[in-house]
């Protein structure tokens, strides 16, 4: 460790020093994590000036600070199986009415199909509206590397049949899919759950006393987890600050400029689809302000961390005590939207890349039948998307092949994509909750006060 390194690891520990300090004198969570948000880009722009982006020294000082930021992620990480495992079951045992789950699992995957939908039309307008094109960006060596990637994984992909890609969502081996092996491991462990869950409500109609004990035994688990999520949710503006710093000091700025184009049109439509979640819940009677006020802290947490399973504790804990969604719908919305229905991930970029490369194959991006086509391509294809940073490409590369147009040519945006994806899993984290919402407002279990009530009551539980 050389002692530029050195200096950088003290000024970050003197920055986490500061938000401690803010934590003691009972700082509100969201100001201190806005506040870790802040700290993380000056430093990263302080690091950027002095450091280039590819140095030895900005290479050490981020490998350092990811003690910090995917230290924390990886403490999100380990408690997103058991906490969707555990909280699908309790809520069968709490259940009044065992019809309600299809009505849950009905409303919250339906809302994630029509808002993806909606994002794929707005990711065709922004590449249009920007009149972006695949031929008009230059590939070097890195992009032709991609490219070459992407073809070797379309190959893997192709080669799996529509029953065979149903087929990975059971859980042939639960504790295999409880462990997070596969990309697909959270729809499955969500139907082991929803089976055990089943087979408990046989169990309490048949033998009442046995049901009693199984429910007393998983409200003791469901305690234990819960004040587990707690624990580490306290670790947030911490992870937050490093994760910025590492993020900003390690971009390189210049690449991201020669694509500006790209990346500006990117977040027209990430915002466009924003604004359209806050249309939705005006429409359903709820206050935008209040929601976007109550999950600004999960919304900087997905953009820093780039991981929308990673944020699956952040998100359920804020629909349970911030919007006043009930637990068995906000486990469900929670757990669906990380491999169903991602508005930004499967939505919005696969929609912007079919309209830019579409031209190259001499096909018209705007002809009424290539759009709806497209659209439905793109609600299809979102089911399975694994909810961490990949999870886009993956996608992409399914409706890119259905539609017939090459993969390789996605590559030229690989120095760009992580910080579009920063963009693209804050929106996939809020679509989930929004489909949580629709559903606990349209079945009538909306606890009203909580949502709108201030923001200080919920805040308690992350001091």
């Amino acid at each position: 460790m050389d002692l530029f390194t050195l200096v950088n690891i003290i000024i970050l520990l003197a920055l986490l020093g500061v938000l401690f300090y803010m934590q003691k004198k009972h700082v509100s969570f969201s100001k201190r994590v806005l506040t870790g948000l802040g700290l993380g880009i000056i430093l990263g722009v302080v690091l950027q000036l002095i450091y280039e982006p590819a140095s030895e020294t900005i290479i050490m000082t981020n490998d350092w600070f990811g003690l910090v930021g995917s230290g924390y992620v990886k403490l999100l990480q380990m408690i997103v199986m058991p906490l969707v495992f555990i909280s699908i079951v309790a809520a069968f045992t709490r259940l009044e009415k065992s019809s309600n789950i299809g009505k849950i699992s009905g409303l919250v995957i339906g809302t994630l199909m029509v808002t993806t939908a909606i994002a794929a039309a707005i990711g065709i307008a922004a590449a249009a509206g920007f009149d972006l094109k695949a031929i008009d960006v230059a590939a070097g060596d890195a992009e032709m590397t991609r490219g070459e990637e992407l073809e070797t994984s379309l190959t893997e992909v192709q080669s799996t049949t529509i029953p065979q890609k149903i087929l990975e969502f059971l859980p042939a081996n639960p504790f295999l899919d409880l462990t997070g092996a596969r990309a697909t491991s959270t729809i499955a462990v969500v139907i082991f759950a929803a089976f055990v869950g089943v087979a408990y409500l046989g169990i309490k109609r048949k033998s009442p006393e046995q049901a009693a004990f199984f429910q007393k035994m998983i409200e003791s688990l469901h305690s234990l987890v819960m004040r587990i999520v707690t624990l580490v949710l306290r670790l947030t503006p911490y992870g937050i600050l490093a994760l910025m710093a590492k993020t900003v000091a390690g971009s390189d700025f210049q690449a991201i400029a020669t694509l500006g184009k790209f990346v500006i049109a990117s977040y027209a439509a990430l915002i466009a689809m924003f604004l359209v979640h806050l249309l939705i819940l005006t429409i359903m009677g709820l206050s935008p302000k209040q929601y976007v006020k109550k999950i600004m802290p999960v919304l900087v947490f997905a953009f820093t961390s780039r991981t929308s399973a990673g944020t699956l504790p952040l998100n359920v804990e804020a629909q349970r005590n911030k919007l006043g969604v009930p637990e068995s719908i906000a486990n469900f919305s929670a757990s669906f939207g990380i491999t169903i229905g991602q508005n930004g991930c499967a939505g919005i970029y696969p929609a912007m890349l079919a309209v830019m490369i579409a031209p190259t194959q001499g096909i018209n991006p705007l002809s009424p039948s290539f759009i709806a086509t497209l659209i439905v391509v793109v609600m299809i294809s979102s089911f399975g998307v694994a909810g961490v940073g990949g999870g886009a490409t993956f996608a992409s590369l399914i409706v890119l092949s259905t539609m017939n147009l090459p993969v390789a040519l996605a590559g030229v945006l690989i120095s760009i994509e992580p910080l579009i994806d920063m963009g693209r899993t804050a929106l996939n984290v809020s679509g989930s909750m929004v489909s949580g919402l629709v559903t606990s407002r349209t079945l009538g279990e909306l606890d009203t006060k909580t949502y709108r009530s201030d923001e200080a009551a919920a805040d308690s539980m992350a001091r």
